[in-house]
């Protein structure tokens, strides 16, 4: 009795490994690099393009602050103890506004870039699910992985040029 049912299990094992590897072989698998994909497309340059000009002023105000507040930390170094006390006050002073605004505006800018590139992402990011969903269901993929899941795969499963080609087709940028 013992014997039949350990042949028997054996008997199950077997064909559970038999039939598993030829549907292992069956399956489609995609890899793509889904950001790069993303940052490659016509849209992704024109819209870093379009923040780099959106944000210029702001970011030259941000340069002009800090020359003057390096102006201001020079005068107070070179003109130690040839200023009035009261000179040397208002010098310190105008260098803690500076500072201030500089901090304020560097907030701002920060703030304003990351607000408008996490939508200009989203947003993106939401067309190019669609195109890779589209681009595997017209390869017959079971799967299409991330690069960055995983740790190794055949170049001839990278779809991110394929991607994002199907990105700039579908979307082009305006």
């Amino acid at each position: 009795m013992f014997t039949s049912r350990l042949a028997r299990m054996l008997l199950i094992c077997a064909w559970a490994a038999l039939t598993a590897a030829p549907l292992a072989a069956q399956v489609k698998i995609g890899i793509v690099n889904t950001q790069k994909a993303l940052l490659d497309t016509a849209d992704m340059q024109k819209a870093q393009k379009g923040m780099e000009a959106k944000f210029k002023p702001q970011q030259d105000e941000i340069e002009k602050l800090q020359k003057e507040l390096q102006q201001i930390q020079q005068q107070l170094t070179t003109l130690a103890g040839k200023l009035t006390p009261q000179a040397e006050q208002e010098l310190q002073f105008n260098g803690q506004r500076k500072q201030k605004d500089l901090q304020r505006l560097s907030e701002d800018l920060q703030a304003d870039v990351e607000m408008e590139r996490n939508d200009i992402l989203r947003q993106a990011g939401a067309r190019m699910q669609a195109i890779l969903t589209k681009l595997a269901e017209e390869k017959a993929l079971d799967v299409l992985i991330d690069v960055t899941n995983t740790v190794y795969f055949k170049p001839a499963l990278d779809l991110t040029a394929e991607a994002t080609a199907a990105y700039d087709k579908a979307h082009p940028a305006k």
